[in-house]
């Protein structure tokens, strides 16, 4: 799954000196294509967002049946609500809640899940991470689509679930910086002290808490931006 004789070694000392890296080329291409198809053609989407009234969702088959128009609509009026508040709005497709989905059984986001359980790939994370108590994985898959946005947030206040470290898997080809969609770390003053731009096949990967935030995806973006996101946990 990820990419072999590779030494990871300087992008482990980057996370325990910065608590931020970011990995390009890290999968396999054949697994990257794989993921990145999947995404393009075979994800059921859903719309995850918030801002007036807490953590939302649009499901799948209400959210399918709205037109261009309608969609665009509710992306803005979320946008008009995020003054002054955290908020998000962006695609999503939970591979934990359809997990046990008979209908998906077979399909690819169901085996990444096994896979990120898998101990080998747990043994990576912690020598990575230099966590060696990592032993869960949550991961979503995300689409951000022009006006699109996740505003400033450290994603701490999930004390059940345990963070340890965030992570996303980019996934969009040919993205360029001014299409926004930008991975921004911010300090406690609210200035950008690191931005990554989500560039194909690299892995985000920071410690929690800390502020950042995805900027919004410009009108003129060619692409969507797709990634697996989530978080390792003990």
């Amino acid at each position: 799954m990820f990419r072999p004789h590779v030494d990871y070694t300087p992008w482990h000392l980057r996370l325990q000196t910065h608590g931020r890296v970011q990995i390009p080329d890290i999968l396999e291409d054949r697994y990257a294509e794989l993921i990145h198809d999947a995404l393009a053609a075979e994800t059921e989407w859903s719309l995850a967002y918030q801002a007036s009234d807490g953590p939302q969702r649009i499901e799948h088959a209400a959210y399918a049946a709205l037109d261009a128009g309608a969609r665009a609509e509710f992306v803005a009026r979320i946008a008009r609500e995020a003054r002054g508040r955290y908020a998000y709005v962006y695609e999503n497709y939970s591979m934990l809640d359809r997990y046990d989905d008979p209908a998906r059984a077979e399909h690819l986001f169901r085996r990444l899940v096994d896979a990120f359980h898998h101990e080998s790939i747990l043994d990576f994370v912690r020598r990575l991470t230099g966590d060696p108590e990592i032993a869960r994985v949550r991961v979503q898959a995300t689409r951000y689509l022009p006006g699109h946005f996740l505003r400033r947030h450290d994603d701490s206040g999930y004390d059940a679930q345990r963070r340890r470290f965030a992570f996303v898997f980019n996934l969009s080809r040919g993205w360029q910086a001014d299409w926004g969609g930008l991975l921004h770390f911010l300090d406690a003053e609210g200035h950008v002290v690191e931005t990554f731009v989500p560039w194909y096949n690299s892995l985000s990967l920071f410690k929690v808490p800390q502020y950042h935030c995805v900027s919004q995806v410009a009108p003129w973006a060619e692409a969507p931006r797709y990634a697996l996101t989530g978080w390792f946990l003990p």
